[in-house]
């Protein structure tokens, strides 16, 4: 049995006083889509943002690869194939998408950087008409797409997706939503962070469902739609 490239075992994290993440245990097999669902709050982007360092862990481990790197640094992270594409974008405004692209390829270098670029054209068309364009210019959802292509710059075995629907157009979600069924279908690894509940189960192979920095829920995405409490609690009962 080949072990999980993502683990969490019994995982706290504090902000000062106050424990933001309660002995949270998970894992993600290679080529799994996963989902971590919860309402706003719940400590879903705190989790994520702690498998790169930052908050700094205080107790528990993460492993990966069967790796700790619980106490590694961003970067060795980040050029050891886990990428993140943050909740609210953070693209560079200033720079054009071809720029913004190219900051993708710090960890591993631009060896691959104009086959991967068009890569994500091919991906994302909507980039490659924008791509002398400043990021700041763009829509919301023209600036996920790019975040997200940013990421995938790194060639990740991991990518770590920060709620990627958060203030787009419902028909927007669709189109980003579709681009991750395709990058999921490439044997991508992804882990998403997603208050979207019934967009991320019916993409996800497995989720987690996280009440106050605890995990209380975990099954596949297909059982947990049609669980009675998350249909009450995150789809609106329907």
């Amino acid at each position: 049995m080949t072990s999980p490239i993502l683990e969490l075992k019994e995982l706290d994290v504090h902000y000062g006083p106050i424990q933001a993440l309660k002995k949270v245990s998970l894992h993600i097999d290679e080529g799994e889509t996963v989902s971590l669902i919860g309402s706003n709050g719940a400590g879903k982007s705190t989790l994520l943002m702690s498998i790169f360092g930052q908050p700094r862990a205080s107790g528990g481990h993460i492993l990966y690869r069967g790796v700790d790197i619980t106490q590694k640094s961003s970067h060795y992270i980040a050029s050891n194939g886990i990428a993140q594409s943050p909740e609210g974008r953070r693209v560079f405004p200033d720079m054009t998408v071809e720029e913004n692209l190219m900051m993708g390829t710090i960890p591993i270098g631009d060896k691959h950087a104009s086959e991967d670029m068009q890569r994500m054209y091919d991906l994302f068309p909507r980039l490659k008409e924008r791509r002398t364009q400043r990021a700041m210019t763009m829509s919301g959802g023209e600036q996920q797409m790019l975040a997200i292509a940013r990421a995938l710059m790194s060639r990740p075995k991991l990518l770590l997706l920060d709620e990627p629907s958060l203030g787009l157009a419902p028909i927007v979600v669709k189109q980003i939503f579709a681009t991750l069924r395709e990058l999921a279908k490439t044997g991508m690894t992804i882990f998403l962070v997603e208050q979207n509940a019934n967009h991320a189960l019916r993409l996800s192979d497995r989720a987690y469902v996280m009440v106050n920095g605890e995990i209380r829920l975990t099954g596949s995405g297909k059982d947990l739609l049609s669980n009675q409490e998350v249909r009450s609690a995150y789809l609106g009962g329907h």
